[in-house]
């Protein structure tokens, strides 16, 4: 139980990935507090973690809405004391799979906004009290396109470039009070929820999809949800205790996503 008496707070808890993440750390020990727009899929995710003996909260929670952050976490200290992880993982109305020259510019410029946004008023409400504490870890979650230039993803590459940048100014500023900021970059988890609606819309392609990403990695392999969800567990720990300022690759090493997505765009 390497997070016992440990409380984190995740953000867009009711997703695949956060959901995955949160039942990890609360199986590791944590007091897990959950949020979402949609409180319905944040409660399911509650109920199977006390099923499983954990411990858990849910809250419905706009992490876009400055007073709605700094209320709420005022709520889990005066609730629990203190905050010892905060996590952010909400989606980022993305639009891709289109090239660049055919995008709209509301449609590239949207994910960075709520990327930059969200990320901004969790991980500075989360730091204020962490200040106060002498500890702390922020984790937040991007993707390959944060680390190599990869076709067709449009305003999620430089939304994922954006987090990775603020996470490692923001521990540059932290560090001095003992507080760790940590990024995941993931491969994209075949098993995740997009994932797999994709693959029951069009398994065809998606078979061939598939089959790309994995041969363009170092390791053949992409990573599962539970690969994401054990990296978390172990940033959030004190095993981790000298990891900050950087972004951790969990891509089973992607390489440059060229070899397949790529063709002619302007005729």
């Amino acid at each position: 139980m390497i997070l016992e008496h440990k409380n984190a707070i995740i953000y867009g808890a009711g997703g695949s990935v956060p959901a995955a993440i949160a039942k990890s750390l609360a199986a590791a020990g944590a007091r897990v507090f959950l949020t979402g727009r949609n409180l319905n899929n944040v409660q399911k995710v509650v109920d199977d973690i006390i099923g499983s003996g954990g411990s858990a909260e849910a809250a419905q929670v706009d992490a876009l809405d400055e007073k709605a952050v700094n209320d709420y976490i005022k709520t889990v200290v005066d609730k629990a004391g203190r905050v010892d992880i905060s996590f952010d993982a909400i989606g980022l109305d993305v639009v891709q799979n289109m090239p660049l020259v055919d995008i709209s510019v509301e449609d590239f410029v949207r994910p960075v906004t709520i990327a930059m946004r969200t990320q901004f008023l969790t991980a500075t409400a989360a730091a204020r009290v962490m200040i106060k504490q002498g500890s702390g870890v922020i984790l937040s979650l991007t993707a390959t396109p944060g680390g190599i230039g990869y076709p067709l993803t449009a305003g999620f590459a430089p939304a994922c470039a954006a987090m990775e940048s603020f996470s490692r100014n923001l521990a540059s500023e932290l560090g001095i009070y003992g507080i760790r900021v940590v990024n995941i970059r993931s491969g994209g988890s075949p098993d995740s929820k997009v994932f797999k609606e994709a693959i029951e819309s069009n398994p065809e392609a998606m078979a061939h999809v598939l089959k790309s990403m994995k041969d363009d990695t170092m390791l053949k392999e992409l990573p599962l949800m539970a690969d994401i969800a054990n990296v978390a567990v172990f940033l959030a720990s004190d095993l981790a205790g000298k990891i900050t300022g950087v972004t951790i690759d969990v891509t089973s090493g992607t390489t440059a996503g060229l070899n397949y997505r790529t063709g002619p765009v302007i005729g």
